[in-house]
């Protein structure tokens, strides 16, 4: 009862009865549950009130004078045939209740009426009242959502054998064709041509063999020839058994914000057999600093219209892309093409471009290029890697067929590395072997050379040249380096020989290894005048200052500075005086071959004399035999390191 007063007191009731009496007896249980009435006193004097209120609910006797109930109804009815209405008489004449019927009153009530039937007639007239507005409300939303789709978005329905039925305004706008050009038609009047055929076999067997919405974006060609890219949504629409009644399309104008990345996307994903040439402008780096960023933007559109002037005729493509950053792209399908003929041509062009000068504005631009071609599948990738292989190599063509898989190999092998190397730090399995350095005179150990081993799960021992270079492209390097010097720092204590440690360019630039040195270096000082940093040669040293205040700062420890593999790479004498190094090691390249090769043993006599002078000690590495050993003792080195004294093993 409470929620059906709580809904019935905001309607207005009209109450239509003749008899005084019972109309004022009856008022006190309609005050109940409205709180708008409006009394009439018989059939024309409600009908006249109906006229000037709005009536929600009609409440009426039936024999009344002037005009009786059900007549005053037949002509409410020709106004709003749907308000409500009770029927309230003293007669259950079959008559009236057929007219009641065909008038379709909602409730027949009889005189006496209690006010528990007039609260069941009540709720069956509110809950068709909800239902009416409920569905008012949902036509009022969906006319609006109607509007604003058809005003922001092309919109287009099509019957089950795909002719056109009915489009909107922006259809018709962006396609260039009236309606009744477009009516009765399919949608092929607007296909590019370009466009591959199973990208409509795809949307068909969407919407029609799966009934399911397809997605996606179409590229489609104007009346007068303007290419215009939609993003569409295309949906099946069912009937109450899943039945298709038509097909809706609502799409979107992405042309102008569609890129020229997407748009070659799109080309390679829907042609069957499409090939790629991707094009840089070698050092376009260098001539966007020196031209500016407009200019060279300018510069690209204009030579893009040139590129196609190099190809012969039979091998024209139709689409060309400019990708920015001085990237192009062209592109076409060479299905039942000669393949070989087309990159033959190609090949020629890129060198008829690489020898020409371009004139734009009357200015000359000695531009050189780049091509990657590639065919089949993930052409794209390929040739991203192919580029990248022509800027290492410095020449100006490649077909880069199969390179991107062949770099996921490289990768995923690089993976399987990272999650060894992973492993073996969290089960304890990053070790140091240390290899002895003698005295050449006594032949005795006066040295250890710290060098880092992984275990793997099989036992096996592995060098650093299987992981450490790998493992310097992710953050699994720090926690190496924090281990081989925690194990070197430690191995003091297991003799009373000097400790040497190998140190990059890589590692003195990283601060958190630098402050884990330092650390340890004051934490071992009893000790550290054993140890030795081996600092290696390096072209990528980005901070020089940095290395000579870490010298500086280690020096303050007693620390001796090394300097690895000299004599070939990046060594030069400048370094040796920013450094001042305590030790040379000769590379081991020049020892292994100083008994057959007189440059070698040039270089290393030349590098002893050197050190001698500077009163620097020498360390050869790559000691393999007695032979070897007796010519460095006679050119007077006084260190040796090798097999033939010993290999690296566990403290």
């Amino acid at each position: 009862m409470n929620e059906i007063i709580k809904y019935t007191s905001k309607m207005k009731l009209l109450y239509v009865e003749d008899n005084e009496s019972v109309r004022e007896s009856l008022l006190s249980i309609l005050e109940e549950f409205f709180d708008q009435i409006v009394v009439a006193v018989d059939g024309q004097d409600g009908y006249e009130k109906f006229l000037e209120n709005k009536i929600d609910l009609i409440l009426t006797d039936i024999n009344m004078p002037k005009l009786n109930g059900l007549k005053m109804l037949k002509k409410i009815r020709e106004i709003d045939e749907n308000v409500s209405t009770l029927i309230l008489s003293a007669y259950d004449e079959s008559q009236y209740l057929l007219e009641s019927i065909q008038l379709n009153v909602e409730a027949y009530l009889f005189k006496p009426i209690t006010i528990e039937e007039f609260a069941r007639a009540l709720e069956k007239v509110t809950q068709k009242i909800k239902l009416q507005q409920e569905l008012a409300n949902n036509l009022s939303l969906l006319h609006q959502y109607q509007e604003i789709a058809e005003c922001s978005g092309i919109v287009s329905k099509t019957d089950l054998a795909g002719k056109i039925i009915y489009v909107n305004d922006e259809f018709c706008k962006i396609s260039e064709y009236t309606r009744e050009e477009l009516i009765g038609k399919n949608h092929s009047i607007v296909r590019h041509p370009d466009n591959p055929y199973y990208i409509y076999q795809n949307i068909w067997n969407t919407i029609k063999t799966k009934k399911e919405t397809w997605k996606g974006t179409i590229r489609n060609l104007s009346k007068n020839g303007k290419i215009y890219y939609v993003d569409s949504t295309i949906k099946p629409i069912l009937d109450l058994h899943g039945n298709i009644m038509e097909y809706m399309a609502f799409r979107h104008d992405i042309t102008n914000i569609m890129s020229p990345h997407k748009q070659l996307e799109d080309f390679l994903y829907y042609t069957p057999e499409p090939l790629l040439v991707l094009l840089q402008i070698v050092d376009y780096d260098n001539f966007e600093k020196f031209y500016g960023y407009s200019q060279m933007s300018y510069i690209e559109k204009k030579i893009s219209k040139k590129i196609f002037d190099f190809l012969p005729q039979d091998c024209i493509f139709k689409n060309l892309y400019i990708l920015g950053n001085g990237k192009f792209a062209f592109a076409k399908d060479i299905t039942n093409l000669n393949l070989e003929h087309i990159i033959t041509n190609v090949e020629m062009a890129i060198r008829k471009i690489n020898i020409t000068k371009f004139k734009i504005d009357d200015t000359f631009y000695d531009l050189s290029m780049r091509a990657s071609l590639a065919h089949g599948m993930n052409v794209f990738e390929n040739c991203i890697v192919g580029l990248q292989k022509l800027c290492k190599s410095k020449e100006d063509f490649i077909i880069a067929n199969h390179l991107a898989h062949n770099q996921y190999k490289e990768a995923q092998h690089n993976l399987n590395i990272l999650d060894m190397v992973n492993t073996a730090i969290e089960n304890l399995n990053i070790v140091s072997y240390f290899q002895p350095i003698v005295n050449n005179k006594t032949q005795k150990i006066v040295k250890y050379e710290s060098l880092v081993r992984l275990i793997d799960k099989e036992g096996n021992v592995l060098a650093p040249c299987l992981f450490l270079d790998i493992s310097k492209q992710s953050k699994l390097y720090f926690q190496i380096t924090k281990i081989v010097l925690k194990n070197s720092f430690e191995a003091l204590y297991k003799t009373d020989k000097s400790i040497s440690i190998n140190l990059s360019a890589l590692d003195i630039e990283q601060e958190k290894i630098t402050n884990t040195i330092f650390e340890m270096l004051e934490e071992y000082r009893a000790h550290s005048h054993r140890i030795v940093f081996e600092l290696l040669e390096d072209e990528h040293v980005s901070d020089m200052k940095m290395v000579d205040n870490f010298i500086f700062k280690a020096k303050q420890y007693d620390v001796k500075i090394a300097i690895d593999d000299f004599g070939v790479g990046y060594s030069n004498f400048e370094r040796l005086l920013s450094y001042q190094p305590d030790i040379l090691k000769i590379d081991g390249s020049l020892i292994k071959n100083i008994l057959v090769d007189n440059y070698s043993f040039s270089v290393v006599k030349t590098i002893v004399a050197f050190a001698k002078a500077q009163n620097i000690e020498i360390i050869a590495e790559f000691v393999e035999n007695e032979d070897i050993y007796n010519i460095l003792t006679s050119l007077g080195v006084e260190y040796s390191q090798g097999y033939y004294f010993g290999r690296p093993a566990v403290l």
